[in-house]
């Protein structure tokens, strides 16, 4: 063979060996990582059932120290939560010394604070279990059972963003009445043979109360998160006018993530794949109402997007707002992680794992299944609302690879 022959054999030898070698570590390392995904699917579904146990043998901090510890900037708590259990339980279970208004917003809550100085935001039962909520898809009271299903399904869903929630029966007369601040005591009131309250905030009435069964009303406690984490509030950029006849940008501009992207602080860092987990979340649970959303101060854009306020859902399981998927649908990107988890929990899985995470709590059935099947038919939605950005734009542009190592020292 001729030396130029040789030289030329060699060269393409050479091409095919960097090209197969490249396509290989690429393939690997994707392999890899939904190896990991798969992984953590299955730590997730073995770890389901939160069994509420007051024993925290291992260690001498109370259950506020351990989930304080737990808050880092990506994360409200870790995968791995063995002592769970032991801090719903004490949300469940702990004397209630003060009970007063809730912070600011425009639908009533009490803010109380539990033996060991530990806040937590106490939502009041407004509906029975099989209403429906009529109208726009943001109508109606809060539904404390949404902000219990909202955060089981943050947890199968991996994102870790939103602040633990459990049921919890209170005795207004007994636990609350005898702690309340006066501004809280002032709107009691007793309806027929039942106790009830208004609270303080934009839309209480006294002509609305909510009232409990007797002197006991079911309800949902947020804990609340360490003082050492202030929160920053945003304007969500998919937020909607709440105006008749004046549509928000988004709403009429098919361009408009191309505008998102060139904005602090979507032009850079996690934020914008955090909206699009955020838009996901929210159309499975059914929330419309998420115009503002908190993050971490000072953070530069590298907080999570905090999954808090999470009541406007689960209103009426035969609405499914697409507009709630403008994020996705408009800018055509997702985190591969999250993706692969919803694949993991479709053929009817996410409705099977929600129902056994929420079959513990103390005010289960939290959910009606009429919502549970409607989770599983969002979710199809959604797979094929990304498998249309994949066939337009190829799935090299759409799936996004954001992994971020997040410490809990």
């Amino acid at each position: 063979m001729k030396l130029k022959q040789r030289v030329v054999l060699l060269a393409i030898l050479l091409v095919i060996f960097i090209f197969t070698k490249v396509f290989l570590i690429d393939n690997l390392d994707t392999s890899a990582a939904n190896r990991e995904d798969q992984r953590a699917f299955h730590r997730m579904m073995a770890s389901l059932r939160v069994e509420l146990d007051p024993r925290l043998d291992h260690t001498m901090q109370s259950p506020w120290e351990i989930a304080a510890q737990w808050v880092v900037p990506r994360e409200v708590y870790p995968e791995e939560t063995p002592e769970l259990g032991a801090v719903m339980h004490a949300m469940l279970t702990k004397k209630i010394i003060k009970a007063d208004v809730g912070y600011k917003g425009t639908q009533l809550k009490a803010l109380l604070i539990l033996e060991g100085g530990q806040k937590v935001v106490f939502k009041p039962k407004r509906y029975a279990r099989d209403y429906v909520v009529e109208g726009e898809p943001y109508a109606g009271y809060d539904r404390h059972n949404a902000e219990v299903a909202a955060f089981h399904l943050d947890r199968i869903l991996g994102f870790r963003r939103a602040p633990l929630v459990v049921g919890r029966f209170v005795n207004l007369r007994t636990e609350i009445k005898p702690v309340a601040t006066e501004q809280l005591l002032g709107t009691f009131m007793t309806v027929g043979n039942s106790t009830c309250f208004y609270g303080k905030c934009y839309y209480c009435r006294e002509t609305e109360p909510a009232c409990a069964d007797g002197d006991v009303m079911e309800g949902s406690v947020t804990l609340w998160l360490p003082d050492v984490w202030p929160l920053q509030k945003h304007r969500h950029p998919w937020g909607r006018t709440y105006r008749e006849g004046k549509l928000a940008r988004w709403e009429y501009d098919e361009s408009y993530c191309d505008a998102v992207k060139k904005t602090s602080p979507y032009d850079s860092g996690p934020r914008l794949l955090d909206i699009i987990d955020t838009a996901i979340f929210d159309y499975l649970i059914g929330n419309a109402d998420r115009h503002h959303y908190e993050s971490f101060q000072d953070d530069e854009g590298a907080s999570m997007l905090i999954l808090l306020d999470n009541a406007k859902s689960f209103g009426n399981p035969a609405l499914d707002e697409r507009s709630i998927l403008a994020p996705l649908y408009q800018c055509c990107i997702i985190r591969v992680s999250t993706w692969n988890r919803l694949n993991y929990l479709k053929n009817g899985v996410l409705k099977s794992a929600l129902k056994t995470a929420l079959s513990h709590d103390p005010i289960s059935p939290v959910l009606s299944d009429s919502h549970l099947d409607a989770l599983d038919q969002r979710l199809l939605s959604i797979l094929a609302t990304v498998k249309q950005c994949t066939d337009q734009f190829g799935s090299d542009v759409v799936l996004v690879e954001d992994r971020m190592t997040l410490s809990h020292l």
